[in-house]
């Protein structure tokens, strides 16, 4: 039985275990699994408008919010209704554009929300206030005991988009520059381009081009943060939300290649795997649209992008942490975040899942039964907020090639081996074969499971199979019956 290598489209098609293609699959440390569908938490309603941006934050004692926003309004989750806690609600709105994004930042008590249009925006709770410094950012987080802004506008500077800022120390509010309160702000000039992305690495600073990165570090009066361009092959990031924190270390999406950077050098991955059929599908305009998510509780990152031919994310590739290994779900979203779940009613389970059936696809060890846990949400193109806990999406994959250049062969049949529990509710297969390894693929065979195994015949020197799968399926492991028939 030949374990899978995950979504390997870059890899030698004749390589053992590589998938030339994927629907709709991502990797479980057992295998390769149907990637969850998407269920409604119960009682919240779709937002009024497209979602911008959303993120659960919770505060110093344990409150959780959630908010979401649009291009003219900011929202908050209260009692099962997106309440307007935009400034100056309900009448006051703000003026991103429709490709503005909304960045959301704790410090503390206090959410920070900005969006590049309007001035940095603030909340302790209910409605928020634009802060009293005139101050409009594209990239807001937080580091040790300061809030931090690149990419920004104020009355004094103009428009800087390689500029950067700290608040005062421990005071969010306050951004007027000052030696001894360590407020302050400077640029990154040694190299070209805007900053396009920014967060916290440990007690660092991080800031990034499309093809530079920089740390930053706490040094005290009167400079506050010393910065230093990191060296690294033109690693950088394409877009705001285009990174994630997988624990220490920083997962990016830069314009050529997918990196890893833990504070030192970057790392590139993917290579040989993804990283080619991935910037040869996705819309190079549009990377900037990129949004990269961790699904801490499955050690999964999530990269949400713009296929060719799309304006809009539309697909995610799936990375494995502890596996390495990749997969690919067909998923249009307008906004991704971690989203805390609450414990399950019967009254909640009925409005999700109004038949007994409904629930059968839910596998035991789904976040969905763990109230409190960090479940992964998105906002569907309804503006509808979704985690994704429900059953199995129709699934399924494509094999490399079997066989030899020197042998014609019989594939009498091709064996797939579930995880216990994890069996679909039904599979297919559709074989194709070549004769040369240059020459394109012809359609042969197809059939559904029996016993486990799909019973095939068809004679050629290379065999290809795409199975599909629907229902809740975790792959483990594939074994072809191939017998040589004669050599050239």
């Amino acid at each position: 039985m030949q374990a899978l290598l995950g979504f390997t489209p870059d890899a030698d098609a004749t390589a053992a275990g590589v998938m030339t293609a994927c629907e709709n699959m991502i990797p479980h440390e057992l295998g390769m699994q149907s990637a969850s569908s998407g269920v409604i938490p119960a009682g919240i309603p779709a937002l009024a408008a497209s979602c911008n941006g959303a993120s659960a934050i919770t505060k110093l004692d344990g409150v959780k919010r959630l908010f979401a926003g649009t291009q003219t309004k900011l929202y908050e989750m209260i009692a099962e209704a997106w309440s307007d806690v935009s400034a100056g609600a309900p009448t006051g709105v703000y003026t991103g554009g429709v490709d503005s994004r909304w960045v959301f930042a704790q410090f503390g008590n206090s959410t920070l929300a900005s969006n590049n249009a309007d001035v940095i925006q603030r909340s302790t709770g209910g409605v928020f206030a634009p802060i009293a410094y005139a101050l409009k950012a594209k990239i807001i987080f937080s580091v040790g005991a300061f809030m931090m802004a690149l990419n920004t506008s104020d009355a004094t500077y103009g428009v800087s988009p390689d500029r950067w800022w700290c608040s005062a120390s421990y005071n969010d509010a306050d951004w007027t520059p000052s030696v001894s309160t360590l407020a302050t702000t400077g640029e990154l000039v040694s190299t070209p381009g805007e900053l396009t992305a920014g967060g916290r690495l440990g007690e660092y600073a991080v800031a990034y081009k499309e093809k530079a990165i920089y740390l930053g570090q706490f040094v005290g009066a009167p400079a506050a943060w010393d910065w230093l361009q990191v060296i690294g092959d033109e690693a950088g990031c394409v877009g705001i939300n285009a990174w994630c924190d997988i624990g220490g270390v920083h997962f990016i999406v830069g314009r050529g290649n997918f990196w890893l950077f833990d504070g030192s050098r970057p790392v590139a991955i993917g290579g040989g795997q993804v990283r080619r059929w991935f910037y040869a599908n996705s819309e190079p305009n549009y990377l900037y649209k990129t949004q990269a998510i961790y699904d801490r509780a499955n050690d999964m990152v999530w990269v949400f992008y713009v296929a060719i031919g799309s304006t809009t994310l539309s697909n995610a590739l799936v990375y494995n942490i502890k596996t390495k290994q990749w997969g690919a779900v067909a998923l249009p979203i307008e906004s991704v975040l971690n989203y805390t779940t609450s414990s399950q009613s019967i009254h909640g389970m009925a409005i999700s899942f109004p038949t007994i059936d409904s629930l059968a696809g839910i596998s035991f060890d789904s976040a969905f039964w763990n109230g409190g846990s960090m479940t992964l949400g998105i906002f569907n193109t309804a503006h509808q907020i979704q985690l994704l806990t429900g059953p199995g999406m129709p699934s399924g994959f494509t094999t490399g090639d079997l066989g030899d250049d020197d042998t014609v062969s019989l594939l009498q049949g091709i064996r797939i081996r579930f995880s216990p529990d994890f069996k679909p509710a039904s599979a297919s297969v559709q074989t194709f074969s070549k004769m040369e390894s240059g020459d394109s693929l012809s359609t042969r065979a197809s059939g559904t499971v029996s016993d486990g195994k799909f019973d095939v015949l068809q004679s050629a020197r290379w065999h290809r199979a795409k199975f599909s799968f629907t229902g809740t399926t975790r792959v483990l492991g594939i074994a072809a019956k191939i017998k040589a028939q004669g050599k050239r």
